[in-house]
């Protein structure tokens, strides 16, 4: 079944005092638009992130952010104990060889000195953190092609609403059809008679009105707009990755629609024609979100 390519999905994941948030989003797109916010720590996994998007989402346009939220100790910056202690050495031999008194506050003098709170250790990432960050984006992943197949249920059965109607319209033009003829037939022959007045060829007239009878006639445009419609619905049972096959066959639709509208000389056939186009335009809106 279709897919819609609307959707949304987040997953966290904990690891050492850690929580690791995956969330993705993403809108209708003609290809594969994919924006990722990788978290510094696991910026040397960014290209095999990117290929596990790319292969479970294949279109739209993609928002993808991997962050950690820490817990208050994990997410308390150490103070540089090395650093500090040199710096009272410093200070206290600066006291003793010029005379100087003591500080009052020694921690608000030390905690001043610069790169006292100065966060220098270097985070590696390591294979079992590496294997929650994982777990957290395959979750969202997840999460939102499911959400997508929801979204694409929805699509589906208004496909069909509007393929019905389509139809259900296309069989309504018969009744006019099957009397046109003839009106046309007569239509001519009384002008002929009323205002030319004079007499014609019957054979001529006869061979002259199957041409021109032919060049109404929207049986081929009927048949062909009937297979096209049984298309759609078949297409949309072929599994997911169809939208851009579904649009070529909405406009071919559109074609067959148009041309019986052109050949269509009551008004109560382009009226039917009108209704047709309405509902080919709301399934081709719908058409641009499918996957």
């Amino acid at each position: 079944m279709i897919q819609s390519m609307t959707g949304y999905g987040k997953c966290v994941v904990e690891y050492n005092g850690k929580k690791i948030h995956a969330e993705v989003k993403s809108l209708n797109s003609k290809a594969l638009d994919l924006t990722a916010r990788i978290a510094p720590l696991y910026r040397e996994k960014e290209m095999e992130i990117r290929q596990m998007v790319q292969q479970q989402l294949e279109r739209g346009k993609v928002d993808f952010v991997l962050w950690i939220e820490k817990d208050g100790a994990a997410g308390t910056t150490p103070l540089n104990m090395p650093l500090i202690a040199e710096y009272k050495r410093q200070i206290e031999a600066m006291q003793e060889a010029l005379g100087l008194p003591a500080p009052e506050d020694w921690y608000a003098t030390l905690l001043r000195m610069p790169d006292s709170l100065s966060h220098t250790e270097v985070e590696e990432l390591t294979d079992e953190e590496w294997e929650a960050a994982r777990k957290a984006v395959e979750g969202s992943l997840a999460e939102i092609v499911s959400f997508r197949k929801q979204e694409g249920l929805a699509l589906a059965k208004k496909f069909q609403e509007k393929i019905d109607n389509i139809a259900s319209l296309l069989a309504s033009i018969e009744p006019y059809e099957q009397g046109r003829t003839e009106k046309i037939r007569q239509r001519i022959i009384d002008a002929l008679e009323q205002h030319v007045g004079v007499d014609y060829d019957r054979n001529r007239l006869e061979q002259e009105m199957i041409y021109y009878i032919e060049k109404l006639d929207i049986s081929e445009e009927k048949q062909r707009l009937t297979n096209h419609l049984q298309y759609f619905i078949e297409t949309m049972t072929e599994g997911h990755g169809q939208g851009k096959k579904l649009g070529f066959i909405a406009q071919e639709m559109g074609r067959e629609i148009n041309t019986t509208g052109s050949k269509s000389n009551q008004a109560e056939m382009q009226n039917i024609v009108v209704m047709m186009k309405d509902e080919l335009e709301q399934i081709k809106e719908q058409v641009l979100n499918v996957m």
